[in-house]
């Protein structure tokens, strides 16, 4: 399988899904659920042990959407997703021997960085594209604008507080090439097999950011 051009594939995709599942008999519906509506990535979270095999089976039986996990911490982690399969990783922070350890697999990385000092970090182990998060916390539209004009050429993946009421604004700064959201994915909708409900509120999500984005 080709390596994953993430920074072309956040563009694509506008909005990543961060999902929390517990039941990997969801993971499959779910994904076809996003698939239909116009979402072309998912993040797995690794916070609930059915994590790993809803990306087993989301891998094996949805190829079309682009799996990742989030919530990884340790280079175990990052080869254990390499060896399944996963197409990208994502990481609350930044290290180091993260960023190496993704390199390593050959792991598409979006680690978190929300100081100039983190960015600058991430820079100097070749990365151009990092996750803001938590985003509301970090200082959220405000914090972005500031590390636009010293770090023009970092672009962010805004995760932590994004929702309906914001996405169009944070899509609109030029320096955020797309948003992270648990809104579209609520735990309780995945877990009821509510999937009209998420692809409404994909449906609106996108056509907020989309229009914004041609803006």
């Amino acid at each position: 399988m080709a390596s994953l051009d993430l920074r072309a594939s956040l563009k694509t995709t506008g909005v990543v899904p961060v999902v929390v599942i517990d039941d990997e008999a969801v993971a499959v519906p779910l994904a076809r659920c996003l698939l239909e509506a116009g979402v072309t990535m998912i993040e797995v979270t690794l916070r609930r042990p059915g994590a790993w095999k809803a990306m087993e089976r989301i891998i094996a039986e949805v190829p079309d959407i682009i799996t990742g996990a989030g919530s990884v911490t340790s280079a175990e982690q990052m080869q254990r997703l390499a060896k399944m399969g996963c197409r990208f990783a994502v990481s609350p922070g930044l290290t180091p021997k993260l960023i190496r350890a993704a390199r390593d697999v050959g792991m598409p990385y979006l680690p978190g960085a929300v100081t100039a000092s983190e960015v600058l970090m991430g820079m100097e182990e070749g990365l151009d594209t990092l996750k803001f998060f938590p985003a509301a916390q970090a200082g959220g539209i405000s914090m972005l604008k500031a590390l636009q004009s010293p770090l023009p050429h970092v672009m962010f993946c805004p995760t932590g507080g994004v929702d309906l009421g914001n996405a169009s604004e944070y899509i609109s700064l030029p320096n955020v090439i797309a948003v992270g959201s648990s809104w579209v994915v609520p735990e309780g909708a995945i877990a009821a097999g509510e999937w009209d409900e998420i692809a409404n509120r994909v449906g609106r999500f996108r056509a907020t950011i989309m229009e914004e984005a041609a803006a």
